[in-house]
């Protein structure tokens, strides 16, 4: 059956995938992001864009959130606990490319938003553009070095310890 309907979501149980699976959500909410900018450039700011900028809101302020808060409160802690020099080194970027993110967030976040209560007609392509870019960086980055040594780094204890506390953060129950 699974093969009809496809591989299953990944689910508490399997945190680290499960934040990789947010790094595919979060790519298809910047791919939404550039199609956007397309639109308003050839059908102006109608109700389809204004609905993609309240997507875009939405879950950036919400889903987006509870993932870097799944890192920086939860993974990242565990890691560094480890001692491994390397992940050390991996977090300190992220930890970084977080704040450029978080700045660049702030600036196109006004920008969604005027267009979501229909006050503009227009989204300023290179600061969506740099958006785009400090995601698809830091997705990169994390995917292919930080993923894969957390989980020859995490026990079993931990990696259920880390669902525990993302489903907890997200209000649902895991077990």
């Amino acid at each position: 059956m699974n093969d009809l309907l496809g591989p299953a979501a990944p689910s508490f149980d399997d945190p680290l995938e499960m934040l990789q699976a947010c790094h595919g959500r979060i790519t298809a909410q910047c791919d939404t992001l550039q199609r956007l900018i397309s639109h308003l450039q050839t059908q102006g700011n109608d109700e389809q864009a204004a609905q993609a900028a309240r997507a875009i809101l939405r879950y950036f302020e919400t889903a987006g959130q509870y993932h870097h808060q799944d890192e920086e409160q939860d993974l990242f802690p565990v890691l560094l606990a480890s001692g491994d020099k390397t992940a050390a080194g991996y977090i300190e970027r992220l930890l970084g490319e977080h704040k450029e993110m978080a700045q660049a967030w702030h600036a196109l976040r006004p920008l969604l938003q005027a267009l979501a209560e229909d006050s503009a007609n227009t989204l300023d392509a290179d600061v969506a553009a740099h958006f785009i870019d400090c995601y698809a960086r830091h997705i990169e980055f994390e995917n292919s070095n930080l993923l894969p040594l957390a989980k020859t780094l995490l026990n079993k204890e931990q990696v259920i310890d880390l669902g525990q506390k993302m489903s907890k953060r997200r209000g649902v129950s895991n077990g």
